[in-house]
């Protein structure tokens, strides 16, 4: 009785056994179909989750906080990474059951870019979210190019604002550094999108050649910061500007060391961020708990968005706490609840700058994938021309909606979620219809990645090779 009692404290233990209990008074009452969905033969209980400093982990803290995760049986430990390759590294080798990653980082390590690895994800974390910073000297430049209108700066802020200050750098005899964290992140590639679409060219990759440093032909040198280092690391003046997510941006805001100038979603509207990913291998080995998890997840994102944001200022406090983002309240809240503050003082309703949940922010679209591979592509870190079909390819061994829609349906059968809130899965393609928010005008049309790469100026297309 002693050992049974010390198994049923353990979290999730309880209502692994309210579930039993419920399919055999299901039975019993003959409604078991709906019930039996919810009952998972979870084949490993305790996971370890990685994550780095960031509020988009927002999921994993509040699907831990909230209890989602012991009701999915589940009992899970979370556990802050030193960067981004470290992360990776450990899911790989198994230390790690899965974790919150760059939504690159998956398609990178499965097509060889780096390290070799099977990775998968099922879930998305998260839409916007990241933000372009430059030091105060720079921004002093780059005023002077902008137009403003009620003595503030017209947004969106281009890079064509930035090309005189690079030139002039350039006159110096200085080379103009940039942050970004992680070669194959949403960041490096944002960052790239925004300089070249300001006829600022932001250095090839070859890694055919050795050559991995992403600075080849470069006007703007960008290389790897780690995210809660970003402030310091311009501050210091070792970088002149970064791309990063929060609480990194606001931070320079609160330091006064800098100014935010555009954010993603200006860049890309409800551009996708983050991942949660985990190893095929693994996947392969806890089917039912990997779906779990991502029910657990899809009900943390839903409570993140619910009720137009209501719950945010009490999952900014839970993010302030040190073992998870551990920056302060105020700094995360600046835009976890709805705002955004560029220059000191000039604070902008940016509602949608964080999105969990709504706009169907959970599911990995095929299309979001290919955007990635595109960019890999254009930036050299895939050396030589694909087929479209390749791209199509890749994208369907990484991203896995078929267990996304497995984990939604079990969470529309316990009536937790309406089926109204997910796509339509008897029709969804995982494809979004062509996309023209973004701030050089190009549309983006998923199913024809080498068309796309055909519409810039700067970047690899067709046959090109460094």
């Amino acid at each position: 009785m002693a050992k049974f009692t010390h198994w049923l404290n353990r979290p999730g233990k309880k209502q692994k056994l309210a579930k039993a209990l419920g399919l055999i008074s299901a039975i019993t009452f003959g409604a078991a179909s709906q019930t039996a969905m919810a009952v998972e033969d979870i084949e490993k209980e305790d996971l370890k989750f990685g994550f780095i400093k960031l509020t988009d982990m927002a999921p994993l803290a509040i699907a831990k906080e909230k209890g989602f995760f012991e009701e999915e049986g589940l009992f899970v430990e979370l556990e802050a990474q030193a960067n981004w390759k470290v992360l990776l590294d450990r899911v790989i080798t198994g230390e790690l059951d899965g974790a919150h990653m760059l939504a690159g980082q998956p398609l990178g390590a499965t097509i060889g870019f780096g390290t070799q690895a099977h990775i998968i994800t099922a879930f998305s974390m998260d839409l916007n979210g990241n933000g372009i910073t430059v030091s105060n000297s720079v921004w002093d430049e780059m005023k002077k190019h902008i137009p403003h209108k009620d003595g503030k700066p017209v947004h969106p802020i281009k890079a064509d604002a930035l090309k005189p200050v690079i030139e002039k750098y350039k006159d110096e005899g200085k080379p103009f550094n940039m942050g970004m964290v992680f070669p194959v992140s949403t960041h490096n590639y944002e960052l790239r999108y925004w300089l070249a679409a300001g006829g600022i060219h932001p250095g090839y990759y070859a890694p055919h050649k050795g050559d991995t440093s992403g600075k080849i032909d470069a006007e703007a040198l960008l290389s790897v910061t780690p995210p809660p280092q970003m402030p310091a690391t311009l501050e210091a003046g070792t970088i002149y500007g970064y791309c990063v997510g929060e609480p990194w941006n606001q931070q320079a805001v609160f330091k006064g060391i800098g100014v935010p100038v555009i954010t993603d979603y200006e860049i890309w509207k409800d551009n996708p961020e983050k991942v949660f990913g985990v190893s095929k291998k693994w996947a392969d080995e806890y089917p039912n708990t990997h779906i779990a998890v991502v029910k657990a997840m899809i009900r943390a994102a839903k409570w993140l968005d619910d009720k137009n944001n209501a719950n945010r200022p009490e999952a900014v406090k839970i993010l302030s706490k040190p073992y998870y983002v551990g920056a302060d309240y105020d700094v995360i809240a600046n835009s976890m609840t709805g705002t955004f503050e560029y220059e000191k003082g000039d604070k902008r309703e940016v509602p949608d700058f964080n999105v969990f949940f709504r706009y169907n922010a959970t599911y990995p679209y095929y299309s979001d994938a290919i955007w990635y591979l595109t960019q890999m592509r254009r930036w050299g870190q895939i050396s030589e021309a694909k087929p479209d079909t390749w791209y199509m390819d890749i994208a369907k061994k990484v991203y896995r909606p078929d267990i996304y829609a497995q984990a939604a349906k079990e969470l529309i059968a316990e009536g937790k979620i309406p089926a109204s809130e997910f796509p339509d899965f008897a029709t969804e393609t995982g494809f979004k219809p062509p996309q023209k928010e973004f701030i050089d005008n190009v549309t983006y049309d998923g199913s024809k990645p080498n068309e796309y790469l055909g519409k810039f100026k700067i970047g690899l297309k067709g046959n090109d090779k460094i």
